[in-house]
């Protein structure tokens, strides 16, 4: 690898997986100064040259969103005003990413605006993980190296050796994902119909599939307040299922999702590090690094090769 042009910087939204990220390359982490003014801006500072450098800047958009996602900017800009040759974005979870799409008239496609602005300010690569609709790589007029999860994922699960396993998708959205599980664990698939009265709001109105003395498997892209998942693992158990595996690649975890996925009908709650969670979680979160992949992809990008041969399974 051509470590010498090869830099690695963090926001401050996952320090953890960006020093993974590092020790797996070899690259030691770049040195930053991140601040903030009384009046709460946001200022950046390189302690180090990134002159004629490939600089890879690691940051997820976990809460507070909004305060990561403009420090991100700022880190982007001080980039490209030092003379970066490029200025890559490891963006493990894509924020705004649920607003893809106008579903009621004057509303805002968020995720495209995101996409725009971080472009406009002087991204040149984004690499992320299992957007929430594979189509905002096209709001993108840059690269996007869009990696997925579910083949981390799918080798813990295949370990358990869980019996008469059945993969449910909580909703239409999730069902390609839950089916691609379903085909590697050789086992069932099933679908949740749910109508949301608001955001973060959602009722279980019919089960497509027979999980009755089955034991569920539901695969998800982010676990927000937590609130889904609950009402469909009670569900389930209201249809003769088992104690319920529940996988997701992001774990937001808004509010009380901790408290509330620390669930007696939940067996296993199986979560990446793409956003950190608090050390003192409950015992039955299994938290695998992804940080093994994205470092993989960053060595891809930089001396070159094919995205594709990360994924075991086939890509997203």
């Amino acid at each position: 690898m051509s470590g010498n042009r090869l830099k690695i910087f963090s926001g401050s939204s996952n320090p953890k997986l960006a020093e993974q990220i590092s020790r797996v390359l070899g690259v030691p982490l770049g040195k930053t100064k991140l601040s903030r003014f009384k009046s709460g801006e946001l200022y950046c500072l390189y302690e180090e040259s990134v002159r004629n450098c490939d600089v890879f800047l690691v940051q997820t958009f976990s809460h507070p969103i909004n305060e990561h996602f403009v420090e991100l900017l700022v880190m982007i800009d001080a980039a490209k005003r030092a003379s970066a040759r490029t200025v890559n974005l490891v963006v493990p979870y894509y924020g705004y990413a649920r607003q893809e799409r106008k579903a009621a008239p004057r509303e805002p496609i968020s995720a495209k605006m995101v996409a725009d602005v971080l472009t406009t300010v002087g991204a040149d690569r984004v690499i992320t993980i299992d957007l929430h609709a594979n189509a905002i790589q096209g709001f993108f007029n840059i690269p996007v190296d869009h990696l997925t999860a579910l083949d981390l994922v799918s080798d813990y699960i295949r370990k358990k050796n869980i019996v008469n396993p059945i993969v449910v998708s909580p909703d239409a959205g999730r069902a390609t994902t839950a089916e691609r599980l379903a085909n590697i664990l050789n086992a069932p698939f099933a679908m949740m119909i749910k109508k949301r009265p608001a955001h973060n709001e959602s009722v279980i109105t019919h089960v497509i599939g027979e999980v009755e003395g089955h034991t569920p498997i539901i695969i998800e892209d982010l676990i927000d307040t937590g609130t889904t998942i609950v009402n469909v693992v009670e569900g389930l158990k209201e249809r003769g299922a088992h104690d319920v595996y529940v996988c997701a690649t992001h774990p937001v975890f808004s509010g009380p999702a901790l408290e509330r996925l620390d669930h007696p009908s939940i067996k296993e709650v199986v979560i990446t590090d793409t956003i950190a969670i608090p050390e003192d979680h409950a015992s039955r979160f299994k938290v695998i690094s992804v940080a093994p992949l994205l470092a993989n992809a960053i060595n891809i990008v930089v001396d070159g090769g094919s995205i594709s041969s990360l994924f075991k399974y086939g890509g997203v």
